[in-house]
């Protein structure tokens, strides 16, 4: 690398506007990162020289980065502190310990197991048409809610062979996991987790409930285990790995951080889509008529097979494009292990590199009129043409998410069931506003009124 090389950054910002720039980090990222995209371009400098931090926002940068050169991009800025909330689950962990926690869970999300499961996706989606039901011409429901309890029941009776209603509400329980994650983020982890500020101390009750789920899960487990022999659910599996451990403490506390993970990333992600899902198709009453002309032509009065998912296209459309404009996974941060260049611009090691689907799926380039909805340029021959890693709404790379034909399939067979039976509408005046967490949720709640339809 020459010197000409080295010296060559991107823009940004400099001087005082660095400081604003990392203090709007922490207030508004999604402000942000659109506004560095639309100022500087496809490749950003947001930190200082002395603490390098790029944004790299085209296909090529998202492939490089996150495909082409993946070992030498590790968690980045965020992340690293976030684990002081998560732990070392796959979310978090890299290297041996993230390869083996991978294989332990990658066989339960195999196509032959997901097909085996699409019968209790749809119970589990019949049961919330039938809850939703029953707000008929009443009083509104929160459907974000409705949508955290549906996605745990799929969870618990699809990757744990358990019933996680029995452990009561744990959705408040997750909520402060990801406030105290975000706040270990924009923090940096300079601030002592004893510190009394009131979402650590949410955060430490939320933590000490889970442990006592976990200990709840693992102890039946245990006895099934011992009663019933072998088992291949997600949970059986990590807890003959854990057990493997020769310090029974550190299999405890394995077990406590990968199931933590598992039940945040598996429900979360797929419950914020929905609710997005149904607003925007609120917003656009001919989607709504579509999806339900659609559901009840392919469905009839039945309830959903795997097979199903290949009928119900236009369905499958519009929750690609709920989450073009709305990822679940919408910022991936990564730290370069090595010097490397992307992009035409030298990455020093050390260098925290961010990659950010919601930009990315908002690429003027990519995309025509990009902030508008129109699930249409999902169809087959509007799409042929754009490039793989325009469009990466659960990563990409050895580290996409591992349950994302199962988050689909379950979210195609919600939309279905809940837009063939029902018509939902978002209470007026009530402000929808996107909440950037680890998943770009919706903030406080979605209340909507529900209409049983003919």
């Amino acid at each position: 690398m020459t010197a000409v090389q080295e010296r060559r950054v991107p823009p940004g910002p400099s001087g005082l506007a660095i400081l604003g720039t990392l203090w709007k980090l922490s207030r508004d990222r999604l402000g942000l990162m659109t506004k560095a995209a639309d100022t500087y371009g496809d490749a950003v400098r947001l930190g200082p020289r002395w603490r390098s931090l790029y944004f790299f926002n085209h296909p090529d940068h998202a492939k490089h980065v996150l495909a082409d050169n993946s070992a030498n991009y590790h968690k980045g800025v965020g992340l690293a502190q976030a684990k002081r909330a998560l732990g070392e689950g796959v979310l978090t962990s890299e290297g041996e310990l993230w390869r083996k926690q991978r294989a332990v869970i990658q066989p339960v999300f195999q196509h032959k197991r997901i097909v085996e499961q699409a019968g209790a996706v749809a119970n589990e989606a019949a049961h919330l048409v039938e809850r939703l039901g029953r707000y008929d011409g009443g009083q509104p429901v929160d459907v974000l809610r409705e949508m955290t309890g549906l996605t745990l029941g799929v969870l618990g009776r699809t990757l744990l062979d358990a019933d996680l209603g029995e452990l009561g509400s744990i959705g408040h329980s997750f909520e402060a996991m990801q406030d105290q994650a975000m706040f270990e983020m924009v923090s940096m982890g300079k601030v002592p987790m004893w510190v009394p500020l009131p979402n650590q101390l949410r955060f430490r009750q939320a933590r000490r409930k889970l442990e006592r789920v976990v200990d709840q899960l693992v102890a039946e487990r245990r006895v099934r285990l011992r009663d019933e022999g072998d088992a291949d659910d997600a949970l059986s599996r990590l807890y003959r790995s854990t057990q493997q451990e020769p310090d029974p403490r550190v299999g405890r506390q394995r077990m406590h951080d990968e199931l933590v993970t598992l039940l945040l990333a598996g429900h979360e992600t797929t419950a914020s889509t929905l609710g997005w899902t149904f607003y925007l198709a609120d917003k656009h009453p001919g989607v709504w008529d579509r999806l339900h002309a659609e559901a009840t032509e392919v469905l009839g009065d039945r309830l959903p097979v795997h097979a199903d998912l290949h009928h119900l296209r236009y369905t499958t459309m519009v929750v690609n494009e709920v989450m073009r404009l709305f990822p679940p996974v919408w910022m991936l941060s990564r730290k370069a292990q090595a010097a490397d260049e992307v992009g035409g611009y030298p990455v020093p090691a050390g260098a925290g590199v961010l990659i950010c689907p919601y930009t990315l799926h908002r690429h003027r380039a990519f995309w025509d009129e990009p902030d508008r909805f129109d699930p249409e340029r999902f169809h087959p021959g509007r799409s042929v043409d754009r490039p793989r890693y325009a469009y990466i709404p659960f990563g990409a790379g050895p580290r996409v998410c591992v349950g994302s034909n199962l988050g689909m399939m379950e979210a195609v067979f919600v939309v279905a069931l809940v837009t063939r039976a029902l018509r939902l509408t978002k209470v007026p005046d009530y402000r929808v506003v996107a909440e950037p967490m680890l998943s770009l949720r919706i903030r406080g709640g979605l209340p909507m009124r529900v209409q049983r339809v003919a």
